[in-house]
This record gives structure tokens, sequence and C-alpha cells, in this order.
């Protein structure tokens, strides 16, 4: 099977953008975002952009419509190889549901990495750059855990979408760090001891997050602490909290560590964030991909590019960031 085997799909999801200039000798790599809008995934696009550059590189990127936008990341991917990338760099949206497209390249030929989160299983791809997403789990839970202390958690999980390596890892960590029953790492569902109260899906969005917490306030209106899959979805759930008056009294958590984000724990809408790294997963993306085209060395394995806890007060026995701090560090190279 030959690259050419995957044919251009014409698909706004999967709109091809190429940076910097490109000869037929020019080493061309692919990203796939799964959305253009997440300010994460902006960062991590310029980051690529940047290395990319940087190594006479010329990067394609594409993205879903939104996160669980399958369909157009499997077009965005056709769409690259088929323009010549021999390396496809891609957070997927759906772990299980892109692998048959992910297999197909790399008997093609390609290299395939997943960067932010991984395919399932894991070695469907080449290599998986990334956080330790339990580990970001862990960190806000056990700092949730500390700011609530003797009180009875009342817990309310924003969480991705059923099934994702990503978002299971990041709420059973968070759970397993909080002290309650919990799922390992190995597991894609989401585990419900009897203190989370009330569990919802955002898929990472805003308004949707907005919308799970105003519904799970209506049912459960003494909730103290709220986990969110990340930055994003913590801000609707932090406007749900202040039209209800709860926003100074509720301990909310959530996983990214962006700008925006580290700016919420400054000024006290966010009691803490896991903050990660996406400049550093495209960094090493790409030179892995440069790797790659120059020697024809596949890379191999998962690499941990890091999880620092950042917060706005600081609690005994659980180190973190203090919200300067994780403005000079925000998705950067760590």
């Amino acid at each position: 099977m030959s690259f050419r085997s995957f044919l251009p799909i014409a698909a706004s999801a999967a709109l091809i953008v190429a940076c910097g200039g490109r000869t037929a000798d020019t080493p061309t790599i692919g990203l796939i975002t799964k959305t253009e809008t997440n300010p994460f995934f902006v960062t991590m696009k310029e980051g690529a952009e940047q290395a990319a550059r940087a190594a006479g590189a010329t990067l394609l990127s594409g993205a879903g419509r939104n996160d669980g936008d399958n369909a157009g990341q499997v077009s965005a991917l056709e769409n690259q190889l088929a323009a010549g990338a021999k390396v496809i760099l891609i957070s997927p949206s759906d772990a299980k549901a892109i692998v048959p497209t992910i297999r197909k390249a790399r008997e093609a030929g390609a290299v395939v990495i997943a960067v932010d989160s991984p395919t399932d299983p894991m070695d469907a791809a080449d290599a998986f750059f990334g956080t330790d997403n339990y580990k970001a789990g862990e960190l806000i839970g056990a700092y949730a855990k500390a700011r609530l202390g003797d009180r009875a958690p009342r817990i309310v999980t924003i969480d991705l979408l059923p099934g994702h390596p990503t978002g299971a890892q990041r709420h059973n960590g968070f759970l397993q760090g909080f002290g309650l029953a919990s799922y390992d790492r190995a597991r894609n569902d989401l585990a419900q001891p009897p203190e989370v109260v009330c569990m919802g899906d955002s898929i990472g969005d805003q308004a949707k997050g907005q919308t799970v917490m105003e519904n799970c306030l209506q049912q459960h209106p003494d909730v103290n602490v709220v986990y969110t899959i990340n930055e994003p979805t913590a801000a609707g759930a932090w406007n749900a909290l202040q039209k209800a008056g709860r926003d100074k009294d509720v301990i909310l958590v959530s996983v990214d560590g962006g700008c925006r984000g580290v700016a919420d724990v400054a000024a006290g809408r966010l009691a803490a964030t896991a903050q990660q790294y996406p400049i550093r997963m495209a960094e090493l993306g790409v030179e892995a991909a440069m790797t790659f085209m120059r020697t024809g060395t596949r890379p191999t394995g998962y690499t941990d590019t890091g999880v620092s806890l950042v917060a706005g007060t600081a609690a005994s026995g659980v180190p973190s960031l203090t919200a300067a701090e994780g403005t000079q560090r925000c998705w950067g190279t760590r």
C-alpha cells in the first residue's frame, strides 16, 4: 500500500494549512488536533509550527470540528498523507475509532505519534508524547482533599466523554488522589464512589460544562468540590456557580495550566489546576519526526512531558507552584 492510496477528502474540519516554504525535498509533518479553537491546541500548533520552521520542515495542520469528531480527524489524516506527510502527530478525539486509520497509515510506511492523548491501545501509534493524566488527576485530587479538610465531600465531576483514556485517567486519578474508591490507570471507565453525587460529560466545551454544573446544582445544591476535565469546562462551571452564589465556597479544580487558567487561579475562580506542557509535546514530536525522516529510526514508547500543580492557596503536604510561577511556565517547555 502506498501513500497515494489515501485520497483527499473535502471537509472543513480537515482543512490543511501548510506553514513554511515548501519544495519537493522539504520534510513534511502533519499535526491533527481535536479542535482549532481550544487554547491548548492553538498553543500546541504554534509550538509545532515554530519547531518545524527551525528544523527546515513544512507543517500541515488539521483538526476535528469539536472534541469527539473522529470523522474530521480521519479526513485530516488521509488528506495529510496524500499531501506528502511522512509523519503525523495526532491528539485522538476517539482513542479507539481512530485506530484503523492509524494502522492503515503505518502499514503504508508513515509514522504516527500520539500527542496529548493516547490511542487505545496505546501501541496502535508508534509513540506517545503527553502528560501523565492519572498523575494530573492525583495532584488536584490531593489538593482538593487537603483544602476540604474535615468536611464530608459532595463532589461533582464534569468529564470528557465515555471511554476516552485521557478523561478516564484524569477522573480516576482525581478520585485516587482524593483518597476515594477509584480505578487504576488501565481502566477507561469512570469510577463513581458515593461521595461523587453528580457526573456529566462536557466534551471539553465551556457551554456544555456550564449546563452540566447547572443541572448538578439543581439536584445537589450542597456540592462542595467540583472536578473538571479542562479549563474551558471549568470556566463554564464557574459561571454556573457564580449565578447560584456558590463561587466562593466550592473548591473548583481542573487540568490544563494554560495562561487563562492560571489567571483564573490567581483571580480565585479556580482553586488549582494541573499544568500541562503542550509546547513540549509539539517540540518532542517534531524532533522525533525529523529523526525518522533523516535516519529511518522510528520513535517508540511513552514519553512523559511533565505536569505541575498550580494553586492559588498552598495546601499542607501538597507541593505546588504559585500562580506567578505558573504564569511564567504556562504551556511552555517546563
